[in-house]
């Protein structure tokens, strides 16, 4: 294997070289002081007219949203007053002209994406708060296009409040938990396709469009929840791969008519249909149609009167067509057509085609992808988007025009941005980071000129440089078939080139996903510090099959989840191991979910070369994950039954020689508790010794009081007892 390091943004965040008068990462410092802990600004929503923009305060009298001057980044005025309306309130939202907002309280989380909660309309003109449905808890909740009305989800039912009145119009009256949703996602689609409502009013408000999911087939996932007399069960609709999804449909609700129409999806009645679009005509809906296998997305225009469909644009593919990276869809005004994101030329880039779906021209190319459309300005025609054009590892904000022509980077600052930008595109609020750099927040022009710096995170930095601290050191390596992956690894503060030291491999390693990144990074990137102060040398290697890298790069593993990522991760390994200051014997990878699939997968076929590794709530055979992920990578394991079973952990149990911890959350509704029992059950029979916790009715994230402490600190052990 030929191997090339190269090295760079090597840094030290410290100030004083003399790094044994600093103080060493604990893990107090990460898990219970919260010492490395960034600022950001929260809150912030652009006003109609791109002069001021409002963000939410908290303090002891009670949230606010204040009205801040975008020139002199003075507060100007308070626009709801949580302690003057007496309402705690936690998320808003303004309507179209500004002149009501929407707040919501109590709010109660319900699985990734969703929620409920008490919610009031607030008038900003009066100051006044108007409690929706005598303060049930209800999801959703959206004010109509004429302020007169709000929408709202409640008991898997969509209803109408007329606010003048506090009259109810019930939409919907078969839904029924378990049963049938309306105008709400079911968990799958929530968890695998990003959205949670279902419901869309039209330009108009004359009418809603709502989305209605009949699971009364899908199959019924069980988990117990512990903690009393005698546990409970909780059931729930999850489509395992090759098992029965919901049945989904579109209906048009008219508040006139009082009359419901369904949309013409097509004959197939096994597909998926994950998202609607108002057009900007009052009748005309947009909506994507997925087959089961995802290799194929169309585009189609239904009339909400008749609920007559046709097809306007369709994506084919060999493999699938990957939902994330061909939505982005924004209609223009005046019927001059809409723009789009693709893969269609093997990178993720930006279309404009007319009403009828043809393509006028293709605005962006190149081997690097748009990551986000940041926003269409239709007056000075230019789109705005982030791109990974610079470099894979980086997010930079390029402005180009509608015609293709006058591109410029607006961001050029090595690093990763985010953007908000104002709705009249004069200005955006840019979130940066690199590697060396914590969350750093300004006010911009749109010409990229620096305004004003929000937050810099200055105490942060303070803090950084009373601790001894490497950086990341990037570099690249060529895998068995000739292949560059990117890699980053964190040494010691005190590294000495000529000692040995042992290595943990952080891994994810899934379809799409990138962890090394020029970026500042979270709470397990400071236990790495941790264990890099500790003596031990953390390192991060993307596969084959993740993203920012092209269609190609990331399809590469399709059909056989599993084969080349751990190949790569072995190929990581052993190109560590070969350098000179590396214990090729002590090396250990950890992950957690697809990367606690890989973890596991690499110790056994791996053997010779992980001595140690820790699954954090893996997957263990694809047979038990949803439909909707599987079933795009995998086809049904009716249908590639090799694909499930050939790079399942339990398939490998016999090959185990290291030190293996395997961990999980009983109360996960992801991942289930079921993958961790049938792989401790195939080592058991294959007499092969290791190491297991499970965190009582805790979720994926493993979170919640002390839990993360408790987490950390017994994998630190481990790490120290294998490695």
């Amino acid at each position: 294997m030929r191997i090339k390091l190269v090295s760079f943004l090597a840094f030290f965040l410290v100030c004083n070289f003399e790094t044994f008068a600093q103080q060493k990462v604990t893990l107090e410092d990460v898990f219970k002081n919260n010492t490395f802990s960034q600022k950001s600004v929260q809150g912030i929503n652009w006003m109609k007219d791109g002069q001021f923009y409002s963000k939410l305060q908290r303090g002891q009298a009670g949230p606010k949203v204040v009205k801040v001057n975008v020139a002199t980044g003075e507060e100007t005025a308070i626009l709801i007053d949580g302690e003057s309306l007496g309402v705690n309130f936690s998320t808003y939202s303004f309507n179209a002209d500004e002149s009501k907002a929407l707040i919501a309280s109590d709010v109660e989380s319900i699985y990734r994406r969703s929620s409920k909660g008490i919610y009031h309309v607030v008038d900003l003109e009066k100051g006044t708060a108007q409690k929706l449905l005598n303060g049930e808890k209800i999801m959703y909740a959206t004010l109509s296009p004429e302020n007169d009305k709000v929408a709202f989800v409640k008991d898997n039912n969509l209803f109408v409040i007329e606010l003048s009145s506090d009259q109810l119009t019930q939409i919907t009256d078969d839904g029924n938990w378990n049963h049938v949703i309306n105008g709400a996602a079911d968990w799958v689609y929530e968890e695998e396709f990003s959205m949670s409502k279902a419901f869309a009013w039209s330009p108009d408000g004359q009418k809603i469009a709502f989305i209605r999911f009949d699971e009364s087939e899908v199959p019924e996932f069980n988990m117990q929840l512990w903690g009393k007399l005698y546990p409970q069960d909780y059931k729930f609709k999850y489509p395992k791969a090759g098992e029965s999804n919901a049945k989904v449909s579109i209906h048009f609700y008219d508040l006139t008519s009082k009359k419901t129409v369904k949309a013409d999806t097509g004959t197939e009645t096994d597909i998926y249909l994950p998202r609607i679009y108002w057009t900007g005509e009052a009748n005309t809906l947009a909506f994507l149609r997925v087959n089961r296998l995802q290799n194929q997305i169309d585009l189609l225009y239904a009339d909400a009167q008749t609920g007559q469909s046709k097809v306007v644009l369709e994506e084919k593919s060999e493999t699938y067509v990957d939902l994330n990276y061909n939505d982005d869809l924004r209609f223009l005004e005046d019927n001059k057509g809409f723009i789009r994101t693709s893969e269609h030329d093997g990178f993720k880039h930006i279309y404009h085609h007319d009403n009828q779906g043809n393509l006028i021209r293709q605005i962006t190319s190149g081997r690097w992808e748009v990551t986000n459309l940041v926003g269409v300005d239709e007056k000075g025609k230019k789109i705005y988007y982030i791109s990974t054009e610079a470099s894979p590892l980086e997010r930079n904000l390029y402005v180009i025009s509608l015609d293709g022509k006058n591109k410029k980077i607006l961001t050029p600052e090595k690093g990763t941005y985010s953007v908000n930008m104002s709705k009249d595109f004069k200005y955006f609020i840019a979130n940066f980071s690199n590697s060396t750099t914590p969350l750093k927040v300004t006010l911009n022009e749109a010409s990229g000129k620096l305004l004003k710096v929000l937050e810099d995170n200055q105490e942060l930095k303070s803090k950084l440089s009373t601790f001894a601290m490497s950086g990341k050191e990037f570099f690249s390596f060529n895998t068995v078939d000739g292949t560059p992956l990117n890699g980053y690894m964190i040494k010691p503060a005190d590294f000495d080139p000529n000692k040995k030291y042992p290595v943990l491999m952080y891994v994810y390693g899934g379809p799409g996903s990138q962890n090394v990144t020029n970026a500042w990074g979270g709470t397990r990137d400071f236990w790495h510090h941790h264990l890099a102060a500790e003596g031990y040398i953390v390192a991060c290697v993307d596969n084959r099959g993740t993203g920012a890298r092209g269609r190609d790069f990331k399809h590469s593993t399709y059909a056989n989840l599993g084969k080349l990522e751990t190949e790569d991760q072995i190929a990581g390994a052993k190109y560590l191991g070969s350098l000179p200051f590396i214990d090729k014997s002590r090396i250990g990878i950890w992950g957690w979910s697809y990367g606690g699939y890989m973890s596991s997968l690499a110790l056994m076929k791996g053997n010779d070369v992980f001595k140690a590794a820790i699954a954090v709530a893996p997957v263990t055979t694809w047979r038990y994950y949803d439909t909707i992920y599987t079933e795009r990578y995998l086809q049904t394991p009716q249908q590639n039954a090799a694909g499930y079973d050939d790079n399942s952990p339990i398939t490998h149990v016999d090959k185990l020689k290291g030190n293996l911890l395997l961990i999980h959350g009983t109360g996960d509704d992801n991942v289930h508790y079921q993958n961790a029992v049938d792989l401790v059950d195939a080592l058991i029979k294959a007499d092969k010794q290791f190491e297991t916790m499970y965190y009582p009715n805790r979720n994926h994230g493993i979170s919640g009081g002390n839990t993360s402490w408790h987490l950390y600190s017994l994998m630190t052990d481990f790490i120290r007892r294998k490695l």
